[in-house]
C-alpha cells in the first residue's frame, strides 16, 4: 500500500465519520495506541498521513478518519463524508450522553512559514502525543509526517491531529471533541 501514498494529495483526502469501529485490516496501521479513560476506550491509529480514531463509551463508538478515495470502506454506519475544502466543523449526538464536535481546516502556506510551521511542530511532538514520521515519502528535505496530540479527561477526550505534506507546503489540522456526560 506504499504506491498509495504518492496519489495521496491534499485535495482528494476527505475526513469520514462512521457510528462504529472498523476493520484495522483495511488500513496500512503505521503506529497504534489503545488506552482507557474514565469509561471510555481510545483505539488510535497513524495511517500514513492520515490517520483512525475510534471512541467506545457505554454501547456507542464513535470513528473518525481521514482516508483518499481509494481507501475501501464499509457502507453500515457511515455517517458524514466532508472533503477538505478550508474549513468545516460539525457536530453530533448519540443517545443521552455521547457528544461529538470536530473541526478541521487546510493552511497551504509560503515555503518560508511553512518550513517554520513543520519546524516547531516536530519540535512539539517531543514533549507529548505520539509522532510517525514517514522519511520514505520525502521529495525533499522536510519529512512528511502525522501527529497526535490527546488530552483525556475523565468525561471528555480531546484531539489534535496534525498531518505534514512538505511537498504542497500544507498541514491538514484536525481538533475533536468527545465528550461522554
Amino acid at each position: 500500500m506504499e504506491s498509495s501514498r504518492t496519489q495521496q494529495s491534499t485535495e482528494v483526502l476527505s475526513f469520514n465519520l462512521f457510528s462504529r469501529p472498523l476493520h484495522p485490516e483495511l488500513f496500512n496501521i503505521y503506529r497504534n495506541q489503545q488506552f482507557f479513560q474514565g469509561d471510555y476506550e481510545v483505539n488510535i491509529w497513524l495511517t500514513g498521513c492520515s490517520h483512525v480514531i475510534s471512541v467506545f463509551h457505554s454501547k456507542h463508538c464513535m470513528t473518525e478518519l481521514i482516508c483518499s478515495p481509494e481507501q475501501l470502506l464499509p457502507i453500515r454506519g457511515h455517517l458524514q463524508e466532508f472533503p477538505f475544502r478550508k474549513e468545516k466543523t460539525h457536530q453530533s449526538r448519540w443517545g443521552d450522553d455521547f457528544i461529538y464536535m470536530m473541526n478541521f481546516q487546510v493552511e497551504n502556506m509560503s515555503a518560508n512559514l511553512y518550513e517554520t510551521s513543520h519546524k516547531n511542530l516536530l519540535k512539539l511532538t517531543k514533549k507529548r502525543g505520539i509522532c510517525t514520521p514517514f522519511p520514505q515519502w520525502a521529495r525533499g528535505p522536510l519529512i512528511p509526517f502525522s501527529y497526535i496530540d490527546y488530552e483525556a479527561r475523565w468525561e471528555e477526550l480531546h484531539m489534535h491531529t496534525y498531518h505534514a505534506f512538505p511537498d504542497q507546503q500544507t498541514i491538514i489540522k484536525t481538533q475533536s471533541l468527545f465528550s461522554m456526560k
